[in-house]
């Protein structure tokens, strides 16, 4: 079992006055993640830096874990991710 670390950019947009997700962003690191979510969130409401962890071979989810969050994010959010 092969693990392997990716980082993601969750952005949240406003759809009839809820917070919805809108379409991950990849980030090559850590550092790009935060940077990437913290310029999304100057445009949306929100944004979420995220660290995936899953076996690279079967895909099954090893842990997710928030790196960072700026502007407006669901409050349920958090508790939605895998170990979280």
């Amino acid at each position: 079992m092969a693990l392997k670390t990716t980082f993601v950019v969750q952005p949240f947009e406003l759809h009839r006055k809820r917070l919805r997700p809108a379409r991950q962003e990849p980030a090559q690191s850590e550092f790009g993640a935060l940077k990437k979510a913290e310029a999304l969130a100057g445009r949306l409401p929100g944004a979420v830096a995220l660290k995936v962890v899953a076996d690279d071979e079967t895909g099954e989810l090893e842990s997710v874990a928030i790196l960072g969050q700026f502007g407006d994010v669901p409050d349920d959010f958090a508790e939605s991710l895998v170990g979280g």
